[in-house]
C-alpha cells in the first residue's frame, strides 16, 4: 500500500507543470497568474491531503489516462478560481419569520437607504468638513441631532455596535472604580458576550446587588460607597424573569442616583423608538428612559431601530461629551456608510414614515395580510411541485428575534412543504444550497419545513418560488 500511494503522490504533477498548460495559461491571462497559482495550490494540497489518509484523490489516480487526469485537476482549479472570485457575504432569503436574525444580518436595510449609501460612499463628502466655514468638522453632526431629537436627549453620539457603546460608557465614567448592577441583570449579550466580561475589560469594578429575582432600591442604596461612579441598569432584553420578582423602576434608580450624586446609565439593548405595542411588540422606549432622568442610555441601530449596525449613546450633554472625549471614542467610531444609513433611517422616523424602514415594516405587518401573501404564494406555486410533494398552510408566530422582545410573538401563516422524496433536514439543505438563485433559510416546525413570508420581501417571491420548485424535484 505504501508503494502505491508513494506512486500516486509522485504522479500528481507540480504547479508550474499545471500553469504551463494552455488551459491554465489562458485562465492566468483573464484572472491573474496570482490566483491561478493560488487555486492550483489548494487544488493539489486537497490530493495530497486525500492519498495520505489513504483514500483516492479525486483526479491524477482515479484509474483515469494521464490526459484525462490532468483535465480533471483543470476543470477543478477552474472551479476553485470562481469559488475565490465568488463574494464569500451573499444575499439570502429569510422565510424564517425572524424579522431580526443576527446571523442574517439583523434588519435589513431600506433600497433608499442604500441610496445614500452609495451617494456618499462613490464621491468625496463633508464628513469631517465644514463647508460654511471651510474648516474641520466633527463627523457627529450628521446624526447626532437627529438622534437626540429621536431619543429626547440633550446630545447624542454613535460608535461601532452597542457592546462597544457600553465599554465605552464604562471605561470614561468609572474605570478603576464600582458600578453597581443588580444580579438579575447580569445577562449575556450573544455570542458568548457577557455584561461582567465588557465591565472587566473597561476597567470598571462591579458590584452586585441584590438576587437574581428580586432586587430592590434599598440594595443599591446600601452598596453605594466613595467608590462608586456609576449605577447600571441593563435591560433585560433576551430574557424575562417570571415569578416572585421585584425591581426597582429607573424613576427609583434616578432619583437614587440624585440623592447621591451618582450618575444613571441604562443600557436598552434593543433600542425602541417608536410605540410598537399595536403590533404585538412591548419594548420600553428610548425616550422614555432619556425622560425620566437617566445621565446615559445606550441601544442597537440595528436592532429595532431598523438601521445599521451601530451603538447609540444618548443623554446629557456633559456626560456625552465626556464620553466623546475618551480616546477610545475614535477606535470605536462609525464610517461614512454607516452615517449616511442611519441618517436616513432617522429622518424616515421624523417623516412618520415607520413602513419605509423595512425591519418596522415587517413588525407592522398583519396576520390577515401575510395570509393573503401566503395564499397567493401557494396557488401560483402549486402547478410547478412535483407530484409527491405537498404543500399548504397553517396559522403560526413570527419572532422579533436579535434579543429583543423574549416571549413576545407575531401571528402569521405558515407555509407548510413535504416531499415524499426528501426528510425535512435535507430539503431545508436543498432550499439552502442551490443549483442557482438565492439561498432560501426556512425553518423546520413539527418535521415539517416551514416558509413565514413576514420576513420574504415581495420582490423576493420568484426566487422563492424557483427555489421551492428546484429543491423539490427529485
Amino acid at each position: 500500500m505504501g508503494t502505491r500511494r508513494a506512486s500516486r503522490l509522485r504522479a500528481i504533477p507540480s504547479v508550474d507543470a499545471l500553469l504551463a498548460r494552455p488551459a491554465l495559461e489562458a485562465l492566468a491571462r483573464s484572472f491573474g497568474r496570482e490566483i491561478v497559482k493560488l487555486a492550483a495550490r489548494s487544488v493539489l494540497a486537497g490530493e495530497r491531503a486525500a492519498l495520505a489518509r489513504g483514500g483516492k484523490s479525486r483526479s491524477a489516480s482515479q484509474n483515469l489516462e494521464p490526459l484525462d487526469a490532468m483535465e480533471a485537476l483543470e476543470a477543478r482549479i477552474l472551479a476553485e478560481v470562481e469559488s475565490l472570485l465568488a463574494p464569500s457575504l451573499r444575499p439570502v432569503i429569510n422565510a424564517t419569520g425572524v424579522v431580526l436574525h443576527t446571523n442574517l444580518g439583523r434588519a435589513p436595510l431600506a433600497t433608499a437607504a442604500m441610496a445614500q449609501i452609495e451617494n456618499a460612499s462613490a464621491h468625496y463628502s463633508n464628513l469631517e468638513y465644514d463647508i460654511e466655514s471651510g474648516a474641520r468638522g466633527r463627523r457627529d453632526v450628521h446624526v447626532a441631532r437627529l438622534l437626540a431629537s429621536l431619543a429626547g436627549a440633550e446630545a447624542a453620539i454613535v460608535v461601532n455596535n452597542n457592546a462597544a457603546a457600553v465599554f465605552l460608557v464604562l471605561n470614561t465614567l468609572a474605570k478603576g472604580a464600582e458600578v453597581i448592577v443588580s444580579r438579575g441583570e447580569l445577562v449575556e449579550i450573544g455570542d458568548g458576550f457577557r455584561i461582567p466580561d465588557i465591565m472587566a475589560e473597561s476597567g470598571a469594578v462591579l458590584r452586585e446587588v441584590g438576587t437574581t429575582n428580586r432586587t430592590r432600591i434599598h440594595d443599591y442604596e446600601r452598596a453605594i460607597s466613595s467608590r462608586t461612579r456609576l449605577l447600571l441598569r441593563v435591560h433585560p432584553s433576551n430574557f424575562r424573569i417570571t415569578g416572585f420578582t421585584e425591581r426597582p423602576s429607573l424613576d427609583d434608580v434616578v432619583a437614587l442616583g440624585r440623592r447621591t450624586r451618582v450618575p444613571v446609565f441604562e443600557d436598552l439593548g434593543s433600542g425602541c423608538l417608536a410605540d410598537l405595542t399595536t403590533s404585538g411588540v412591548a419594548e420600553p422606549l428610548v425616550r422614555a428612559s432619556c425622560a425620566a432622568g437617566a445621565s446615559a442610555v445606550s441601544f442597537s441601530g440595528d436592532k429595532l431601530l431598523g438601521g445599521p449596525q451601530g451603538g447609540i449613546i444618548a443623554g446629557k450633554t456633559k456626560i456625552i461629551e465626556r464620553i466623546r472625549r475618551n480616546p477610545l471614542f475614535r477606535a470605536l467610531r462609525v464610517d461614512k456608510l454607516t452615517l449616511a444609513a442611519l441618517e436616513w433611517t432617522l429622518k424616515a422616523y421624523l417623516r412618520g414614515a415607520l413602513d419605509e424602514i423595512p425591519a418596522l415594516g415587517m413588525i407592522r405587518l398583519t396576520g390577515e395580510a401575510i395570509a393573503r401573501r401566503a395564499a397567493d404564494f401557494v396557488e401560483r406555486v402549486r402547478p410547478f411541485l412535483p407530484g409527491d410533494a405537498e404543500i399548504s398552510m397553517r396559522a403560526g408566530s413570527s419572532v422579533t428575534g436579535g434579543g429583543s422582545t423574549p416571549g413576545q410573538q407575531l401571528p402569521t401563516r405558515l407555509i407548510v412543504v413535504a416531499s415524499r422524496a426528501y426528510s425535512a433536514s435535507a430539503l431545508a439543505k436543498r432550499l439552502r444550497q442551490p443549483v442557482g438563485g438565492w439561498p432560501v433559510v426556512a425553518r423546520i416546525e413539527d418535521g415539517r419545513v416551514t416558509l413565514d413570508l413576514r420576513t420574504v420581501f415581495p420582490t423576493e417571491e420568484p426566487a422563492l418560488a424557483s427555489a421551492l420548485a428546484s429543491a423539490l424535484k427529485v
